[in-house]
């Protein structure tokens, strides 16, 4: 039986990205998507609506409304991220999950996959921003086990962190 790939997506912006990896691996690997996030708010466009029209094989998509159009905290929507992406998860069994970027559906991917002993891909990440989203790329780097980075200097800062250079691909 093919490999396990989830891949978690959470806006349009890393769908992007992410859309031409899964469309690689989809037919050499069994490919499930768990779109949560931007995508699932009306105020964004309802994205997620783009996420399954492009990807046939509806059983291997999960949708979650992680937050509210109201003000939450982002802790808040990380924990229940967090716990409905393990109960996911540990359903699918995956053999690899990739992440990408900065944002805390990635990091949420990232502390489920590490903490049940799964293989986590960290796509773009050694990046340098200056705020926020460098602390929560650099958290997610650390909970990864293989990163697909964009840039030598990436890759550097990477391995400056404390990753194997092995692990590193450019």
């Amino acid at each position: 039986s093919k490999k396990k790939i989830v891949f978690i997506t959470g806006t349009r912006a890393d769908y992007g990205k992410l859309k031409s990896i899964i469309n690689k691996l989809k037919d050499k690997f069994s490919v499930y998507i768990y779109i949560t996030g931007m995508h699932m708010l009306s105020k964004y466009g309802s994205t997620y609506m783009q996420v399954v029209r492009e990807n046939k094989e509806k059983s291997k998509i999960k949708l979650f409304k992680n937050q509210t159009n109201k003000e939450e905290p982002a802790s808040v929507i990380f924990a229940r991220t967090v716990n409905n992406f393990t109960k996911y998860i540990l359903k699918v069994n995956p053999d690899l999950l990739l992440v990408h970027g900065d944002r805390f559906e990635a990091l949420a991917a990232a502390v489920s996959g590490c903490a049940n002993n799964i293989l986590v891909g960290h796509i773009e990440g050694g990046e340098l921003s200056g705020n926020i989203d460098e602390h929560l790329r650099h958290a997610i780097s650390k909970l990864s086990h293989v990163h697909f980075v964009s840039n030598k200097f990436a890759k550097r800062n990477l391995i400056q962190l404390g990753e194997k250079k092995e692990s590193v691909y450019n």
